[in-house]
Parts: structure tokens; C-alpha cells; sequence
């Protein structure tokens, strides 16, 4: 049974919706990106599968997609909206992993130690803008200052896992995946084995985490 929390940030309203574990013992709370919502493959399947496990997801709207906007804000205010709304994360008095898709990937690296996040699950991390490999974003991801880890899709035009520069997180790929973890026909995967790789290494990674 899912519920849904009204969060108020300085951001605006965020909104936390809950699938709960019966016998929780972490949280893993996880942002969307930049186009999209809680709607995206990753976050619901993660939703659905972790909680069997002990762990309690909470998908997290930004304010701004609460608010019915179409394009996320500065990355200085997604941080703002994701550090008014940690509280509501943590009050259960649980550790929290904190996590996101693509910008909420981010998010989640560039606040996890200020917020004392017991990990960070980074999925379709933005190395680089498409085309802009010189643009590197890998500072955010290298400075997270917990433990880490990346899923990727093999063939994300924001980063492919070859792209990755060494550094002391987790790197899983997904084969044939693009940032939406979307699988093409001609993959050697279906689209629900590549989501049982998301779901099955996340939750081998947070069942090791030094809790």
C-alpha cells in the first residue's frame, strides 16, 4: 500500500510517495531527472521490488514537478528542495540511501555527505551532456562522500560505462540500455531482464552496505 506526503521546501511543495517495507530496515529515497517523473521503468520497478527485501522506497517529486512545470530549475534549487525535504526521508529513524535518475542522480551526489546519507544509488548518471564528453560532471559523482553506486546503460549518450573514470563506487551496466534504460528489439535482453538487472544489483548493493 503506497501513501503520498505534501513536503513543504523553499523550493516549493515536494510530494514523498511511499512504498513501505513491513519490516523496514533502510530507506532508499529516489528523485527523478529532468524530463520526467516517478513514472520512469527504473524508479518503479525499484519501487516494486525492494520492499520485499526491507527496504522502504520513497519516490520524491521535485517541487517544480509538483508544481506542473515542464522544465526543472538551477541544480542550486533542485539541492535546496532535496535538503528541505530530507527530514520527511529520515524520521523514521532509519538510514537513508539517497538516490535519483539522471539530475536527481546528481542531486543525490552533490548533498549525501552534508546530509549524512548512508549511500547513493546513481542511476543514468549524466557524465556528460550528449556529444560533450569534455563536459565532464564525473567531480559530483567522485565527491559524493558515501557509498556509492552507478547503473548505466550500455548505450547512454550521457555517459556509456566505458566512459566512467575510475574511483572508489559501484558501476553496474545494463547491455543495450539508453538513459531511459529503454532496451532496443534487436537487444539480446528483454526489457524486463534489463530491469531485473536495475533491481537485482541495487539490491545485492544496499543488502552489503555498512549499516
Amino acid at each position: 500500500m503506497t501513501d503520498s506526503e505534501i513536503i513543504e521546501t523553499g523550493a516549493g511543495d515536494a510530494r514523498i510517495t511511499w512504498h513501505p517495507a513491513k519490516k523496514a530496515r533502510l530507506v532508499l529515497a529516489v528523485s527523478h531527472g529532468a524530463g520526467g517523473g516517478i513514472e520512469a521503468r527504473d524508479l518503479q520497478a525499484l519501487a516494486g521490488a525492494l520492499p520485499p527485501l526491507g527496504v522502504s522506497v520513497a519516490l520524491v517529486e521535485q517541487p517544480w514537478r509538483v508544481a506542473g512545470k515542464r522544465l526543472a530549475p538551477a541544480p542550486k534549487t533542485l539541492d535546496t528542495g532535496w535538503r528541505e525535504l530530507w527530514p520527511a526521508v529520515a524520521k523514521k529513524g532509519l538510514p537513508v540511501v539517497a538516490g535519483g535518475r539522471s539530475a536527481g542522480a546528481r542531486v543525490a551526489c552533490r548533498t549525501a555527505a552534508e546530509l549524512g546519507a548512508a549511500g547513493v544509488l546513481a542511476l543514468s548518471f549524466p557524465l556528460h551532456p550528449p556529444g560533450r564528453p569534455e563536459k565532464s560532471r564525473a567531480p559530483e559523482l567522485l565527491g559524493a562522500g558515501a557509498p556509492t553506486l552507478v547503473v548505466q546503460g550500455g548505450n547512454d549518450p550521457f555517459g556509456k560505462p566505458a566512459e566512467f573514470p575510475e574511483g572508489a563506487y559501484g558501476l553496474v551496466e545494463v547491455p543495450f540500455a539508453d538513459h531511459g534504460f529503454a532496451v532496443p528489439k534487436r537487444a539480446t535482453l528483454t526489457q524486463r531482464e534489463a530491469l531485473d538487472v536495475i533491481t537485482g544489483s541495487v539490491g545485492a548493493w544496499l543488502a552489503g552496505l555498512p549499516l
